[in-house]
């Protein structure tokens, strides 16, 4: 074939791409006169939908704001007993240690435990600014259990502060807390929570830091209410 052929077919070809390329423009021409037309007659279809789709978003918008509310009113009235919180799973006690937390007013309250959580398991601020970095011991038999010992609190003694930036450093047990252990907590200004501690907490009438004793001052003034 040759090559002034080969060009004249070349040309053909896209004369024909251009031919389609129209018809495809035309024919979506159309198609939005037709919907522009339809649109004209039928507007009041588009009201109607539009009416149900905010109808839809403000139930929505009620629903997620009723369940926040309904939150936190569980948490403000939250309160354990020793029984519930023996019965635990040890996830469950640090679920419940932050919602305990959250109870008393800490707005960031977060569950961290977990492999690699270098020693916090809850930590949030408290109202004054200050920032509670907290390790629970989860023991099933309660007082029963193993005392919570030195290595324990080396090992949050170790990340509390340093790493994590706690303010106030706690230990919290459903079970027993050895003596040296309990010395070695005040030698390093870390904060226990045994059994005894524990139920007045979970009871829900004091803050746990109206609890503690030799709590570091706020950070910053208290919040007028």
């Amino acid at each position: 074939m040759s090559p002034r052929r080969r060009r004249r077919r070349s040309g053909l070809g896209g004369g024909d791409d251009l031919l389609v390329v129209f018809g495809v423009l035309v024919v979506v021409g159309l198609l939005l006169v037709k919907v522009a037309q339809w649109v004209l007659v039928n507007w009041w279809v588009l009201v109607a939908l539009g009416l149900v789709a905010l109808l839809t978003l403000a139930g929505w918008i009620y629903w997620r704001i009723d369940r926040m509310r309904s939150a936190q009113l569980r948490t403000q009235s939250l309160s354990y007993s020793l029984g519930q919180l023996d019965a635990m799973h040890h996830t469950t006690f640090e679920h419940a240690v932050r919602d305990l937390l959250a109870r008393d007013g800490s707005r960031d309250a977060l569950r961290c435990g977990g492999r690699g959580d270098l020693g916090a398991d809850v930590k949030g601020h408290d109202p004054l600014g200050r920032l509670w970095v907290i390790q629970c011991k989860h023991r099933k038999a309660g007082l029963g259990g193993s005392a919570v010992g030195t290595p324990d609190l080396q090992t949050l003694n170790g990340t509390g502060r340093p790493v994590h930036k706690g303010d106030v450093v706690v230990m919290v047990t459903n079970g027993r807390i050895s003596q040296p252990a309990k010395a070695f907590a005040r030698d390093q200004r870390l904060h226990l929570v045994d059994r005894q501690v524990l139920e007045l907490w979970a009871r829900g009438t004091h803050p746990l830091w109206e609890i503690l004793p030799s709590i570091p001052p706020p950070r910053k003034p208290p919040r007028l209410r």
